[in-house]
């Protein structure tokens, strides 16, 4: 194979890998709205003549302690663990000690750490509850999932449901997305 038949393939691909990855992309945030929206935890996908291909799950969001002012989070360390404070040119809190202190602090979904040996109550400053993975959901293929979804788009039947803009007709780019022929062939 040439270069140039090689380019004009890697061309060709990147222009369908665009498309599929802004159809997809799109149809993700429009599933992810239906499962929220009709309280659904999962749903079948099937192709049109009724196969089960996967199963698209909704997955819960997590939250956790993080430090979100260092500052002020070494501070109370300092006042209240020195031991805790590694200093060499500067103090820094102990990692182990950071690790554990934001494992309880999401444990108990709340900024404040109670010291087991005193039974102290600390509103820990510099610490907040944040979300650490968003709600999304995920697909997951039955064992012939993909190797039937392959069958399905080679016989056309899939040409309506899933990417009908390439079946439709011209694709027109957005102003500027692509250069006009022969710009950017170096």
């Amino acid at each position: 194979m040439s270069l140039k038949d090689a380019a004009a393939e890697e061309a060709y691909l990147k222009t369908l890998l665009d498309v599929v990855n802004a159809a997809y992309q799109t149809k993700r945030k429009q599933v992810q709205s239906l499962l929220e929206e009709s309280n659904t935890q999962r749903v079948a996908a099937a192709l049109p003549d009724g196969t089960t291909v996967a199963m698209v799950s909704l997955v819960k969001g997590s939250a956790e302690a993080q430090v979100v002012d260092e500052t002020a989070f070494k501070a109370w360390v300092m006042e209240h663990y020195d031991s805790e404070i590694e200093r060499r040119f500067v103090a820094e809190v102990r990692g182990a000690f950071r690790t554990k202190l934001l494992a309880q602090m999401t444990a108990a979904n709340s900024a404040e750490w109670a010291d087991p040996e005193t039974g102290v109550i600390h509103e820990v400053p510099g610490v907040a509850i944040r979300p650490a993975r968003a709600r999304g959901h995920s697909v997951r293929m039955t064992q012939t999932g993909p190797s039937d979804v392959m069958d399905a788009w080679r016989n056309g039947l899939l040409a309506a449901a899933a990417l009908p803009q390439l079946a439709a007709g011209p694709l027109e780019p957005a102003a500027g997305e692509w250069p006009a022929a022969g710009q950017g062939d170096g």
